[in-house]
C-alpha cells in the first residue's frame, strides 16, 4: 500500500462500484420481484458535494435495476452511470476518454473480484473495510467505513478537503434539480 494521500492531489474524477460500496450489499426481494437496496444519505451528500464542485462521477455496477439510475437522477449526467455492466474495465475506459482524463486521474471505489481490474488500473485505489481479501491486496486505501456506511463519503471528503473545496455552498446546493430520494435526506 502506497501512501494514498500524495495521490489525492492528482484526482480529478471519482468511481464507484454500488452494490458493496454504495450500499452493504444486501438486497431485498419484493414479492413482484423488485430488488431493493439501501444507500447512506451521506454517501449521496459527499457525491452531491464533489459534483458541485465541477468534479465528474462515474457509476459501474452489474446490476441492471433503473432504481440505481433513478438514486443518482439530478445529481449527475445520466450518461456517467453504467448500469449492468460486468466487465467494468472497457466501460472504466470510455468514462475517462469522454471525460478527456487519464484512468491516472481517477479514484475508483470497489469490495469484490469485478472490480480487481479498474483498481489495478486507476490512479487511486480504494475499498471499504469489509471488501473481500484480494481486493484489499490491490487497494492503495482501505477506509474504516463499511460499504454503504460512509466508504464513499470518507474518500470525498479526504479529496475534497485535500483540494481546499470541502465548503458546502448553499446556493448551488439548493439550485440542484430535485429527484424524489430528496424527500428522504437532506
Amino acid at each position: 500500500m502506497s501512501n494514498y494521500k500524495v495521490k489525492l492531489h492528482q484526482i480529478k474524477a471519482l468511481a464507484f462500484d454500488v452494490d458493496g460500496v454504495l450500499t452493504d450489499g444486501s438486497i431485498l426481494s419484493t414479492p413482484n420481484g423488485d430488488l431493493l437496496r439501501t444507500f447512506d444519505s451521506k454517501d449521496r451528500m459527499g457525491i452531491r458535494m464533489w459534483v458541485l464542485k465541477n468534479h465528474p462521477v462515474g457509476i459501474f455496477t452489474g446490476g441492471t435495476s433503473q432504481s440505481i439510475a433513478r438514486f443518482f437522477q439530478g445529481i449527475m449526467p445520466e450518461e456517467h452511470v453504467y448500469l449492468g455492466v460486468r466487465d467494468k474495465l472497457p466501460h472504466f475506459l470510455e468514462f475517462c476518454n469522454k471525460l478527456g482524463i487519464t484512468p491516472e486521474e481517477v479514484a475508483y471505489v470497489g469490495d469484490d473480484l469485478p472490480d480487481i481490474p479498474v483498481l489495478e488500473r486507476c490512479g487511486l485505489a480504494v475499498c471499504p473495510c469489509d471488501a473481500v481479501t484480494e481486493v484489499k491486496a490491490v487497494c492503495d486505501y482501505v477506509s474504516l467505513y463499511p460499504g454503504g456506511h460512509g466508504c464513499a463519503r470518507d474518500l470525498i471528503e479526504q479529496t475534497l478537503k485535500v483540494k481546499g473545496e470541502w465548503a458546502l455552498d448553499l446556493q448551488a446546493y439548493a439550485a440542484v434539480i430535485p429527484n424524489p430520494v430528496d424527500d428522504f435526506i437532506r
